[in-house]
């Protein structure tokens, strides 16, 4: 067959021969014909030289490791699989859920402190009164608008004696009972949460449609609520606790609590609607503006961030639509001056003592 090759196929040939050969390692061990007078125990010596019985065994393995090396692109696999991973300082960008994000209208509401670990826990101090709405609160029952309808309704008592009365102060050594079960005190827990779309901020819904307490059943064996809502199709930052208190200094209209949104609208903002935010618009239950407003994309004027530090209903979904636009994207970036902290959809995080400390020294709240 190989008197039967033209010209060209005999230099084709040759050069494959050349290639196969130059693949072949320098440290590699040679492969010999095994001699005549061997036999099969002989065929490998000590000095680690390997023998083959005919030529078409040697041919075989060369091909073999030709295959090898041009997989591996002529490397030694063996030093190469023992190579340490470099770490990628890029790999966490690519869990950001939009390139916008990184504007500095959002950076700078960042919060830069790390937070230390640190539990809280609610005690009455020796000799201190309490209210008895704000002690019902703090143990996790409810808010401490809907411990005073307890009172009232004459389902609590303190130290045997039904209390109704409102404004009732308690110190440590009383007894509170709540539907014949002592009421005592709770360790805190604050979570925040990165709220994904489709997700109702409710503890329970009738519809039995997914609830933000679906995404941290598992965090606490406590009796957490979520401390206000957001629209079934806003994401972002909310927070769970069962700290009653400090739910409703966060909730309260005098703490004027910081928002930051992310808003993608369904067509460019105009110049003038965009003033005319910062001038402040008439809604149905009065007048509103935005503390601060940017675009955050110069050649996208689709993509805006708003900061408000208004409590109302919608308020950021109704100032749009007041002015023609519809929101196809709302996302709360900062609440109360959090941040997500890298946090994906979904995703949740204990808040530590500092964290709530933090955001207890930034509003105004005004106690009743």
């Amino acid at each position: 067959m190989k008197h039967n090759l033209n010209e060209n196929e005999k230099r084709t040939r040759k050069r494959i021969v050349v290639k196969r050969d130059s693949l072949i390692k320098k440290n590699e061990k040679p492969i010999v014909k095994a001699p005549n007078n061997l036999d099969q125990n002989e065929k490998t010596l000590e000095t680690g030289t390997t023998y083959f019985s005919n030529t078409n065994e040697i041919n075989k393995v060369n091909e073999w490791k030709n295959d090898r090396n041009t997989r591996d692109g002529h490397k030694n696999t063996s030093n190469y699989s023992n190579q340490k991973r470099s770490f990628n300082p890029n790999f966490k960008k690519a869990f950001t859920e939009d390139p916008s994000m990184g504007h500095v209208f959002f950076k700078k509401h960042e919060n830069k402190e790390v937070p230390q670990p640190t539990l809280a826990k609610n005690n009455i101090k020796e000799n201190e009164l309490l209210r008895l709405n704000k002690f019902i609160s703090n143990a996790g029952i409810c808010s401490r608008r809907e411990a005073d309808e307890l009172i009232t309704k004459g389902v609590i008592k303190v130290n045997g004696n039904i209390i109704t009365e409102l404004g009732h102060k308690i110190n440590q050594k009383d007894i509170v009972e709540y539907k014949g079960k002592r009421v005592i005190e709770a360790n805190h827990v604050y979570i925040l949460l990165n709220k994904p779309k489709d997700t109702i901020t409710t503890t329970s819904d009738p519809e039995n449609r997914p609830t933000v307490m679906d995404l941290v059943q598992k965090a606490t064996d406590q009796r957490i609520f979520p401390i206000g809502r957001l629209d079934r199709n806003t994401t972002g930052v909310i927070i769970l606790t069962n700290d009653g208190d400090f739910a409703q200094k966060l909730a309260h209209p005098s703490s004027e609590v910081k928002k930051v949104y992310y808003a993608i609208l369904d067509k460019p903002l105009e110049k003038e609607h965009f003033e005319k935010l910062m001038d402040g618009v008439i809604l149905e239950d009065g007048p509103m503006n935005v503390d601060e407003i940017a675009y955050v994309d110069p050649k996208d004027h689709t993509l805006i961030g708003v900061e408000i530090h208004s409590g109302k209903n919608r308020v950021v979904h109704r100032m749009f639509e007041h002015l023609g636009y519809k929101l196809k994207k709302l996302d709360r970036v900062v609440y109360a001056g959090l941040d997500k902290g890298g946090l994906r959809r979904g995703k949740w995080r204990f808040l530590k003592f500092n964290e709530i400390q933090m955001v207890l020294n930034t509003i105004k709240y005004e106690d009743f």
